[in-house]
């Protein structure tokens, strides 16, 4: 497909609304998990495995199904994967506990890890001049910025009119335009020696990832109990293992020498930290405003809309940016917002003042679009145009670790920081204090029965080590993107050093 080809045109299309689907299923859950507490009755463990089991199992595939498209074809490869996300979807949307919920939403993973690489890796060989690529990323990054800032609002608005299964129903007539689309106007794409599929390295990928982030997780949460150390253990030596096996073989899933690039590690940086802000801000600021301050599901979507027109619009002029500035001092700046907006979440969570829950909000969106359009565009330009896919996969993991992170290590903060500072009442029942001890959603499910006395004592007592509890969780999540600013400047190249000098091409 050549630049003057306007086919290529359709293509972006489908390929930005695959995208924007990926990114609205990773936080639109946001805005439901009040509604599934109260219709699955989940524990607190599995209410971060509801909302999360989709990015780590994501984010365990990536790199195979990048390599995968690299192989059979990256257009057969998004259409093939489109297809199972969207049927997947449907029994995930009538699920009748949350074990049906989680495993459904882990096969959405898997479905899901063939979308995001195989449009980025597109993106190269349907825009060949760079100044068009680069304003199409930004369109590409727009899509997902926006999905993922927009999944709370694109949630409430369902929510608003339907139970809380239709937040997977409307992947079906999406997917479907992504397919009619996308089969005439997508031009297949491959590496024409991609060489055999090292399956002990698909493994290893798998166990190292999902390993460590489950440990980290679970260990936040329940302490250092034996069990989760060893599940730690085995995650850090099969992601070393995975490594080192990279470095022998003539073929490797991931080629770890991308990483000597100072340019391409601070883009897989930059991805992840920039998701990791986002996902813990959104996932936990939602339930705040339902559980706090008391707003319907489609008002807390609108409550943080700042966020979701930032995002769509930093990405769109973060091409411009960076030609003007360089690659390094914008993204760095997107990260620096990221992390401001959240210390100024954690300033405000007492205030009754619209606007100044919004100044943050729209730093956070802003700094992500500006962010993540830019990382994703030095990607694609360091990595050897046959391996667009892996390369892109690399990206894409970086990006759903980085979701997976933010809710899985700032979920443990809010839980350790909640149960530690809530004061119940005397006289409580025991087992609705043991409710109360598991999460906000719990307490006010159990105190449906109490005396008003007992209720209004209790509901206190909430909301003061919630919002203690959040104030905490994203004063860490702040100083995370705040360091990582510090690292992306002087990892990416400024205004007056190319990508490819940088990286010795």
């Amino acid at each position: 497909m050549t630049s003057k080809d306007p086919r290529r045109w359709w293509a972006l299309t489908a390929m930005s609304l695959a995208v924007f689907l990926v990114a609205v299923d990773g936080t639109v859950l946001s805005l439901a998990t009040p509604s599934i507490v109260k219709d699955l009755q989940p524990t607190a463990s599995q209410v971060l495995w509801i909302g999360d089991i989709y990015s780590f199992v994501l984010a365990g595939l990536l790199i195979t199904m990048g390599n995968l498209g690299d192989r059979v074809g990256r257009k057969r490869l998004l259409l093939i994967g489109g297809t199972a996300f969207a049927l997947i979807s449907i029994p995930a949307a009538y699920s009748t506990s949350a074990e049906q919920l989680i495993a459904f939403r882990a096969l959405m993973g898997v479905a899901g890890a063939t979308l995001m690489p195989s449009t980025l890796a597109l993106m190269r060989s349907t825009f060949s001049d760079p100044v068009e690529r680069s304003f199409a990323i930004g369109v590409w990054s727009a899509m997902g910025a926006a999905g993922a800032a927009a999944g709370p609002l694109f949630g409430g608005i369902l929510l608003q009119h339907f139970w809380w299964g239709s937040v997977f129903l409307v992947n079906v007539p999406i997917m479907a335009l992504v397919f009619l689309i996308g089969m005439p106007s997508l031009r297949e794409s491959r590496d024409p020696n991609p060489g055999t599929l090292d399956v002990l390295s698909v493994g290893l990928s798998l166990v190292g990832i999902i390993g460590v982030v489950y440990a980290v997780k679970e260990l936040a949460i329940e302490g250092m109990a034996t069990q989760y150390v060893v599940v730690g253990v085995m995650g850090v030596i099969a992601a070393t293992w995975f490594v080192r096996r990279q470095l022998v073989l003539d073929h490797p899933l991931v080629d770890v020498r991308l990483f000597r690039s100072g340019p391409f590690s601070g883009a897989v940086l930059a991805t992840m930290l920039a998701v990791f802000g986002l996902a813990g801000s959104v996932f936990f600021f939602s339930q705040y405003l339902q559980f706090i301050k008391g707003l319907e599901p489609l008002q807390a979507g609108l409550f943080q809309l700042p966020a979701t027109v930032a995002a769509l619009v930093a990405a769109l002029v973060a091409g411009n940016m960076m030609r003007r500035l360089g690659r390094g001092p914008v993204v760095a700046g997107g990260l620096l917002a990221i992390g401001v907006g959240m210390a100024g979440i954690a300033l405000v969570l007492d205030s009754t003042v619209y606007l100044a829950f919004a100044i943050p909000l729209f730093l956070i969106g802003a700094g992500d679009g500006l962010a993540l359009t830019i990382a994703s565009d030095t990607v694609l330009a360091v990595a050897p145009k046959d391996r667009a896919g892996a390369a892109s996969a690399v990206s894409e993991t970086g990006y759903e670790l980085g979701t997976a992170l933010g809710i899985a290590l700032l979920g443990s903060i809010l839980t350790a920081v909640y149960q530690a500072t809530l004061r119940l009442p005397d006289g409580l029942p025991a087992e609705v204090a043991r409710a109360a001890e598991q999460s906000p959603g719990e307490a006010f499910e159990a105190m449906a029965g109490l005396p008003p006395a007992f209720a209004t004592s209790l509901t206190d007592a909430v909301h003061v080590a919630f919002t203690d509890a959040l104030q905490m969780t994203t004063w860490a999540g702040a100083a995370v993107l705040i360091l990582g600013a510090g690292a992306a400047w002087r990892l990416l190249p400024g205004k007056n050093a190319a990508v490819n000098e940088m990286v010795g091409h």
